[in-house]
């Protein structure tokens, strides 16, 4: 999809359809134009159909009297005094939805609308943003896929040329950034006979390629964690004929001496549970359990697509966590990188395992930040939903940064606690500690990033648990790219700082 700025009006445009809003019973100032221009159609009909006004809801218009454009297609947003990023960008990805089984040109003055919090060039960034999201389809291995492109052209109506002018910046983000959503929803969605670890590696190495000026890719194989000690990472990868892989990005946009950001993912591209095997039911889905890697790639190509003046480090844990002959058991005890010994009393609590001695190397890289993106727990799952994701964070300073960067992208958390009281449900009687709490199931989430904080002392680290907002299920099953808004956000808040 391609798109634009352009100063127009919403009447007298022809194109092929004007995406107007309508905020509860309340028209935007372009619907009203084209309710005017229509002799007063478009408020009877919407009042005869019993248009609310309702987030996401649709109504369209053909050939309307006094209105240059084919269509007219109205779409709901809430009431206007609630309405925030989020509520606006709903109403983009729902218009762009709603015209997609045939390939149209439209103009959309969606970024009229007083959004609180929000100012012109912010808005235009949603929309474009919401829109190429709204447009994603992954159909790669269907034999027969939909002859429909959707709309090939958007234009995004602003009040003047001087704003057209300003606003180039803000479409480009909005850009960038749902391209990074995208990648990570297409990573995600790949099937796990294909999306294994060296997989991942590989796309990792593309990006690279194609952004060489700006990023670097390296990547360990088991033979190199092994010398390095990586013992708790080792004993998830040995028991797949996969080989894990730990892949490290490195983006080089800031000064040199500025310390970098780092980004840790969760790649478990596919979890059985190891020797504690899941229930079948609903196993098809922990091809997602990669989610948090998919996440750093969608970040790090946002990244180099938008050039944000920032060093950030990606790095994607990546594992098949599979039951065989030389699959690590309940009761075994190994050693991480850092030299802490872990009992593995569960193999399904594979995640932190990767994790904990990703997070001790990437200390080599004297990180600013540190925080990592792991579809961990169904605990947190049980406690948010599948509405937020989980932040876990000792710093207050971070957690209130990322909760910003959450509420003003849209891609919101909720900080859950990481208290030193929880700890001594890790204790083992026979390694330094378990990797499940020894004190029941209660409290997973929290006991779970109590895990990673042991690993995690010589910097400042947050944790985000993404397990109840990375994909979807369902008949609309498919990855969501989250957190890649939040994280992105984020990083541009610190470069504006």
């Amino acid at each position: 999809m391609e798109f634009q700025l352009k100063q127009c009006q919403a009447a007298t445009e022809k194109t092929g359809t004007v995406i107007v809003a309508v905020s509860g019973k309340e028209l935007s100032p372009s619907a009203r134009e084209l309710d005017a221009a229509s002799d007063g159609q478009i408020a009877h009909a919407l009042k005869g159909a019993g248009f609310e006004g309702k987030p996401g809801q649709i109504q369209m218009f053909y050939a309307l009297p006094g209105i240059a454009a084919e269509q007219v297609l109205v779409v709901g947003t809430g009431e206007l005094k609630e309405l925030d990023s989020r509520g606006l960008q709903r109403a983009a990805a729902a218009a762009v939805k709603a015209l997609a089984k045939a390939p149209r040109k439209a103009v959309s003055f969606l970024a009229e609308l007083d959004v609180k919090g929000l100012d012109l060039n912010e808005r235009i960034g949603d929309i474009v943003r919401a829109s190429l999201e709204g447009s994603y389809r992954f159909d790669e291995f269907k034999s027969r896929k939909s002859p429909a492109k959707g709309l090939e052209q958007l234009t995004v109506a602003v009040p003047d040329k001087a704003a057209a002018s300003a606003g180039k910046k803000a479409l480009a983000w909005g850009q960038a950034v749902a391209r990074g959503i995208n990648r990570a929803r297409d990573l995600g969605n790949q099937p796990p006979n294909i999306c294994h670890p060296t997989y991942v590696a590989e796309q990792a190495k593309l990006l690279g390629k194609t952004h060489d000026k700006t990023l670097d890719v390296k990547v360990l194989g088991e033979a190199d964690m092994k010398k390095l000690g990586m013992g708790a990472f080792l004993a998830v990868s040995h028991g797949s004929e996969q080989e894990g892989k730990l892949v490290i990005m490195e983006y080089k946009g800031g000064k040199k001496s500025e310390a970098p950001v780092v980004l840790v993912g969760k790649g478990i591209t596919f979890d059985t549970g190891g020797i504690s095997l899941k229930p079948g039911a609903g196993m098809d889905e922990m091809k997602y359990d990669m989610c948090g890697a998919a996440a750093v790639l969608g970040v790090m190509a946002a990244l180099a697509e938008s050039g944000l003046p920032v060093n950030v480090v990606g790095v994607m844990a990546c594992a098949e966590n599979m039951p065989s002959g030389r699959a690590t058991r309940p009761g075994d005890i190994v050693t991480t990188l850092s030299g802490q010994t872990v009992e593995i009393l569960n193999t399904d609590a594979e995640g932190r395992l990767v994790l904990c001695d990703a997070l001790t190397y990437i200390s080599r890289y004297k990180p600013a930040v540190v925080i990592d993106i792991a579809t961990l727990t169904g605990a947190c799952v049980v406690a948010l939903g599948k509405v937020v994701s989980g932040l876990f964070t000792p710093s207050d300073d971070l957690a209130a940064e990322l909760l910003e960067a959450g509420q003003r992208s849209g891609d919101r958390t909720w900080r859950m606690p990481v208290l030193a009281d929880y700890q001594e449900a890790l204790d083992s009687p026979f390694a330094d500690i378990a990797n499940i709490s020894t004190a029941g199931p209660g409290g997973g989430a929290i006991t779970a990033a109590c895990f990673l904080a042991r690993f995690t002392k010589d910097y400042t680290w947050a944790h985000l648990d993404i397990a109840g907002v990375a994909w979807n299920s369902g008949a609309n099953k498919s990855a969501t790219g989250r957190p890649v808004p939040l994280l992105m956000q984020y990083l541009k808040q610190r470069v504006e700082c």
